[in-house]
């Protein structure tokens, strides 16, 4: 079989995928614009949509355990606080799940998250920001060892290179017996059910166009493996499909939530 009758067989046996992925190509150039920036904003747009606010009842959930977690640092102890560190803040969708007397550090590559919060903070009078560090998560050895009680990190890992990298630095940072709360979509876990989204998945990802129009975004990573590898002293982890039916968001429905404790 010669390459160009190689390349007939293969289109004609995935015309499903390639279709799909022809027309999702073409809607995401539609929305892009001009710029990236364009479709991230209808992205947040629809963020606010009755789906995601089902979404945010599910990490509501997980963070219910903050408020009981106990801080390593004897004067944060005395007065009931515990210091996070979250990875990935974004627009700080999860602070409105932080206890009273927060002691926040912050890691995002966004350069302009500083002047967000600064300009949002009477929003977040329950938190004091203690630093904001422009970097990535696999590199935040400004950090120091040992230093704080919870790590926070929701829909980051699945644009994460190299996840191990990130998570030694998490167990690096964290107190002994620290906790690591998470929540991220992942690739489809059944996949005699749900075969075509795990092929669409997969399609979308190796082809780039999921990490290119979502800022490093791939569909297709499942993160438990590595938590569980990357030497916690405990996992509780949960694989789940997310309470939601809206078409837009089948691709990432399929997710991953959890707490490891150093």
């Amino acid at each position: 079989m010669n390459t160009r009758e190689t390349m007939s067989w293969w289109v004609s046996s995935n015309a499903l995928y390639v279709m799909l992925a022809i027309v999702l190509l073409s809607l995401l150039n539609y929305f892009k614009g001009d710029s990236l920036s364009s479709w991230l904003s209808a992205i947040q747009l629809f963020n606010t949509t009755k789906p995601a606010v089902k979404l945010e009842e599910v990490k509501k959930q997980l963070f219910v355990g903050l408020g009981r977690e106990v801080s390593h640092d004897p004067m944060l102890r005395e007065r009931r606080a515990i210091r996070i560190l979250e990875i990935g803040a974004g627009t700080g969708s999860n602070f409105a799940y932080y206890p009273p007397d927060t002691h926040l550090v912050v890691v995002d590559p966004n350069p302009n998250f500083a002047k967000y919060f600064q300009a949002n903070k009477d929003k977040f009078d329950h938190i004091r920001c203690e630093r904001v560090i422009t970097s990535t998560g696999e590199r935040m050895d400004m950090v120091p060892d040992n230093s704080v009680d919870v790590v926070v990190m929701t829909q980051v890992l699945c644009t994460i290179g190299d996840p191990c990298k990130i998570l030694q630095q998490i167990i690096r940072v964290l107190v002994p017996g620290g906790k690591f709360y998470f929540f991220e979509h992942i690739r489809e876990f059944d996949s005699e059910r749900h075969r075509l989204r795990q092929k669409l998945q997969d399609l979308l990802t190796t082809s780039g166009i999921a990490p290119y129009f979502l800022e490093g975004c791939c569909l297709n990573k499942d993160m438990l493996p590595a938590i569980g590898a990357a030497g916690f002293s405990k996992v509780r982890a949960e694989r789940f499909y997310a309470p939601i039916d809206s078409f837009i968001y089948q691709l990432v429905k399929p997710c991953l939530k959890g707490i490891a404790e150093k």
